[in-house]
């Protein structure tokens, strides 16, 4: 090989390199449909190692009103919450969601973590217990259902960033899968709902969080509002106040106090927040922070 044809390779290639080193890895990049292909997601595909993603070892539960409320309205449409999940089955496409999600209530008042084996399913009883096969491939996962969703008539089931790369279709965003509720061993049966553990006067707190993780996962989905962290919520604003200073001595962020009435003044709740968030933040050293200085288990809201 010539002189000018080595130095025109090297050339090539260190052009190609200092091009590639110029997308951000947090760039949003288009990789399937739906919300794949908004700009204000991220669908980029975070490193992770799945041989150290606990696995989902289905187990007995007890289930509450949280996330179960039934029947539930999304988008105009009605859905209804299975009594059980013996037996259910069925064939569709799955899609996943991560960044965009991560940190958010999910629908149960669970935090998404999108490195964990979850789904959001739009009629499970939650939580609940699924096996997912990807039918192009023949690889299969558990997942622990503790969301609602996807909110699409074209998809069956939500997977987390996590099951989405166990089942190797993280890159593509969607994929057509088998899904099967499993039971926690042969012999015990699933559990069931009875009217009074449906009855939104049970539990009106659980009830009044589902309907508000939906409203904000649907401002989510269309890209609306800004991103703010929650540190804790009171009746009392002396208590939020005295929060709101503490966390000020953490950050630099902007910490303050939204005041929301849920019908009427006796019933105002003044939520201490901080934000907006970016993607320059480091959210997990954020929150860490806040955890170990004894002040709450933030999540993130969007307002």
């Amino acid at each position: 090989m010539s002189f000018w044809s080595s130095l025109t390779r090297f050339l090539i290639i260190a052009l190609a390199a200092t091009l590639a080193a110029c997308v951000s890895p947090t760039t949003p990049q288009k990789t399937g449909s739906g919300r794949y292909e908004m700009a204000d997601d991220s669908p980029v595909l975070e490193p992770i190692d799945l041989s150290a993603v606990p696995p989902v070892i289905p187990e007995p539960v007890t289930r509450t009103i949280a996330g179960n409320k039934s029947p539930y309205t999304v988008n105009g449409m009605t859905y209804y919450v299975m009594d059980s999940e013996e037996g259910y089955e069925e064939t569709g496409m799955a899609s996943w969601y991560g960044r965009k999600f991560h940190g958010h209530l999910t629908s149960n008042g669970e935090i998404y973590d999108m490195f964990t084996l979850t789904a959001a399913h739009k009629s499970l009883p939650i939580p609940s217990f699924l096996e997912v096969t990807n039918l192009d491939n023949g690889k299969s996962v558990v997942v622990r259902v503790n969301d609602r969703g996807p909110f699409h008539d074209d998809r069956i089931v939500d997977l987390s960033y996590a099951a989405a790369a166990s089942l190797d279709y993280a890159a593509n965003g969607t994929a057509r899968v088998r899904v099967k509720a499993l039971l926690p061993d042969s012999s015990t049966e699933s559990p069931r709902f009875t009217q009074q553990s449906a009855s939104s006067e049970s539990d009106p707190d659980a009830q009044a969080t589902q309907e508000l993780v939906l409203q904000e996962r649907n401002r989510i989905e269309q890209g609306a509002g800004l991103d703010f962290l929650q540190v804790a919520a009171f009746s009392n604003e002396n208590s939020a106040i005295e929060l709101m200073n503490r966390v000020k001595l953490l950050t630099s962020l902007p910490v303050f106090i939204r005041s929301d009435s849920d019908g009427g003044t006796e019933n105002l709740l003044h939520r201490v927040r901080l934000g907006p968030l970016n993607e320059t933040i480091d959210l997990r050293a954020l929150i860490t922070l806040i955890v170990d200085a004894g002040l709450g288990m933030p999540f993130r809201v969007r307002q």
